[in-house]
């Protein structure tokens, strides 16, 4: 009983924080509405018992939008990521892709003819998948974590023009310059 209420709660959360994506009147809170939706998306795998889809769905969704706010910060600045706009745009030719692309997907998944299995699933799934996903790719996957952090600290510093040393001087004691006009040295 419990697990039907969180389900249908978390469920409730994905879809309308989906929504809310599209109705929201800036960037930045499309993005957290995203990352709300997907990380909702994530409670439900692991409350299906599906751990690591569930754990990786909910990590690679917080940091894309962890990574994508950073980007917002340093190409637009604070003020344009919330200022108001529309998150949709050429209504008409999105709405008529998204249908034709519903039929085509659906009417594939109901009238493809779905081979039947053949074996018997592992013992334990979740190893299994995470050997499939992950075997011989554990060195691409700890490259790439190290591109992102290095993407991360890269975009930090070119959306901050100016440092520490600049506003406190070398031995980030005293004020350089107070009258900066930028307002930095305030």
């Amino acid at each position: 009983m419990l697990d039907d209420v969180v389900f249908w709660v978390l469920a409730v959360v994905a879809v309308a924080a989906g929504v809310a994506v599209f109705r929201v009147d800036s960037m930045a809170r499309a993005t957290y509405a995203l990352a709300v939706s997907f990380v909702a998306v994530g409670l439900v795998l692991l409350l299906f018992d599906l751990q690591f889809l569930g754990v990786i769905t909910v990590l690679m969704m917080v940091m894309e939008m962890a990574i994508m706010a950073i980007y917002m910060i340093m190409f637009m600045g604070m003020n344009p990521a919330l200022m108001p706009m529309s998150m949709v745009h050429a209504k008409r030719p999105s709405l008529a892709v998204a249908v034709v692309t519903f039929v085509v997907l659906a009417s594939g998944a109901v009238l493809i003819p779905w081979p039947s299995r053949r074996g018997a699933p592992a013992s334990d799934l979740t190893v299994s998948l995470g050997q499939a996903l992950m075997g011989s790719k554990m060195l691409v996957m700890m490259t790439v974590s190290a591109v992102l952090f290095a993407t991360i600290i890269g975009a930090l510093v070119l959306a901050v023009p100016r440092g520490r040393y600049d506003r406190l001087g070398d031995d980030l004691r005293g004020r350089v310059d107070a009258d900066q006009p930028d307002g930095a040295g305030q």
